[in-house]
């Protein structure tokens, strides 16, 4: 179990940065975050998460037109922004992924199925993402607030995948920010039965 100051890392004093840092992110550093993140668990290992890291400048002007206004100076000024996208074509590496069970098939036939599938455990693993960065000094804000056909059309057509959200990472300034936002009490959100 983690001691008080890994859940501090991971949730209690975890923050969403609103300005960045000009500290950049290295490559070495994305590598490991995607090892961890590909650790996580998925239904019958099916990983069908992608993701696109954008850290130069053209990639930036290329994204720049698919945000809403009110995320382009926050999304904009992160050292790495990270498109979260899922293959919906993920089954073709089952019998890879998964080889004691004929799983490629029963998605193969079932459009609705494999979409679901993909979409489901492709926000799983963009959720790891979010740990994993936390557990390696990363900040991250999360972005649903952008046109997903114009990032599919301009970084994902030859892919074939699909866009599902954005994660900026890197160094975040935490200097004056405001306090937390209230969150649900286990009564108003759970329910034991």
């Amino acid at each position: 179990m983690l001691d008080e100051s890994g859940l501090d890392i991971l949730f209690q004093k975890a923050r969403t940065p609103r300005r960045w840092m000009a500290r950049p992110v290295e490559t070495d550093v994305l590598r490991r975050l995607y090892d961890l993140v590909s650790l996580g668990p998925t239904s019958g290992n099916c990983s069908p998460a992608r993701f696109v890291f954008i850290t130069g400048s053209d990639g930036r002007e290329k994204l720049r037109p698919a945000l809403s206004s009110g995320n382009v100076n926050r999304v904009m000024g992160a050292p790495v922004i990270t498109i979260v996208a899922h293959d919906p074509l993920f089954f073709d590496q089952l019998p890879r992924l998964c080889p004691t069970e004929e799983l490629r098939s029963w998605f193969a036939a079932d459009v609705g199925l494999a979409e679901e599938t993909a979409f489901r455990n492709g926000t799983l693993q963009g959720g790891y993402m979010i740990m994993a960065a936390r557990a390696l000094g990363l900040d991250v804000l999360p972005v649903s607030g952008f046109d997903a056909s114009l990032v599919e059309d301009a970084f994902l057509a030859d892919t074939g995948w699909r866009a599902n959200f954005l994660l900026c990472l890197g160094y975040g300034d935490t200097e004056n920010l405001p306090p937390r936002a209230p969150r649900l009490a286990f009564e108003e959100a759970c329910r034991l039965l």
